[in-house]
């Protein structure tokens, strides 16, 4: 027997209970991971609360880190004590679980576990944001809120890599500093300020090249406020809920601006992609352009905690849950 969290019903952090479940053998194309560490995103929560669709029940979580301890047939690319990591399908939150071998990435020796399972969906996230969805220049001025976050860490330090300057929304003193210390240029406290005034303050009325927004419905339209003519709004999240645009119009009254909401899978579907974007990933991390922030700690049995800290934004970096 194994342990994990399974979801019976949708609702609050409450419904994250862990229990024994049996872990069959693998079948044809797929692995058995033993996870060492476990990545907590708000993905995580969007399943939980049936924002995101999937039948009940279900262990919820995307990524992990760990060791294969049994292939079934046909696979070819990995064998017993090969170390992977993976972002997908949900499953994660388990000290053991079967998956397609096809969704596993190779574990480089000199990253670690926790390395791991703290980087890949937010490292990747941050690569195609700054890499694909705006190839971001040396140069040119952006907007990232929840500067202090998972995402918005990396995202910190390899903007500022790329040369350009970068602005940041946080919560607290406390994560000012935290976004200072990894290459967020200026922070803005949105609990003490207007952010659409300081952005406009700090690029002297001209406004930022790119909006990076997970929040969702509490700053997507002041987010536009924020931009430049013809400047790109990304929302690639909704903590607080979905965005709609009920009147294009407002894209042409701000400035003629473009919108996307990009997500990890729409990038990185195909193996090769996904392959190509981890080497550049892991690339980044040895050279130290990115190092992982790992803020919070958890027990596999305190999933409910740690996702309730998530959504109270009480957490700083990458959170790990550890089996």
């Amino acid at each position: 027997m194994s342990k994990a969290i399974v979801v019976h019903q949708h609702g609050g952090p409450e419904v994250l209970g862990i229990e024994d479940v049996t872990v069959p053998e693998p079948g044809a194309g797929e692995i058995r991971v033993r996870h060492r560490a476990i990545g907590l995103n708000f993905i995580d929560v969007y399943y939980r609360t049936g924002l995101y669709k999937t039948e009940l029940p279900f262990v919820p979580g995307n990524e992990a880190a760990g060791d294969v301890v049994a292939v079934g047939p046909g696979v070819r690319e990995f064998a017993v004590g090969d170390r992977i990591v993976y972002n997908g399908p949900i499953g994660a939150y388990a000290e053991e679980r079967v998956m397609p071998a096809d969704q596993a990435i190779p574990l480089p020796d000199d990253i670690s576990y926790e390395a791991g399972a703290a980087m890949l969906l937010k490292g990747l996230t941050a690569y195609y944001l700054l890499h694909l969805t705006w190839p971001l220049r040396k140069g040119e001025t952006i907007l990232f809120h929840a500067a202090a976050g998972g995402v918005g860490l990396i995202a910190c330090q390899w903007a500022n890599a790329i040369g350009a300057t970068v602005i940041g929304t946080v919560g607290s003193d406390d994560k000012a500093r935290l976004a200072a210390a990894n290459g967020c240029h200026h922070t803005i406290n949105y609990r003490e300020e207007n952010f659409v005034d300081r952005v406009r303050e700090i690029t002297g009325g001209k406004g930022v090249d790119v909006v990076y927004d997970s929040i969702g419905k509490d700053t997507f339209e002041d987010s536009l406020d924020c931009l430049r003519k013809r400047g790109l709004m990304v929302s690639f999240g909704n903590a607080t809920g979905p965005v709609s645009i009920p009147n294009l119009g407002i894209l042409a009254a701000k400035g003629s601006l473009f919108v996307t909401r990009p997500t990890i899978f729409g990038y990185f579907s195909e193996r090769p992609d996904l392959l190509d974007a981890a080497t550049q990933l892991f690339k980044a991390m040895r050279e130290g352009t990115i190092t992982p922030v790992i803020g919070q700690r958890y027990r596999l049995s305190e999933a409910a905690e740690a996702q309730s800290a998530l959504e109270n934004r009480k957490t700083t970096g990458s959170t790990l849950l550890i089996p």
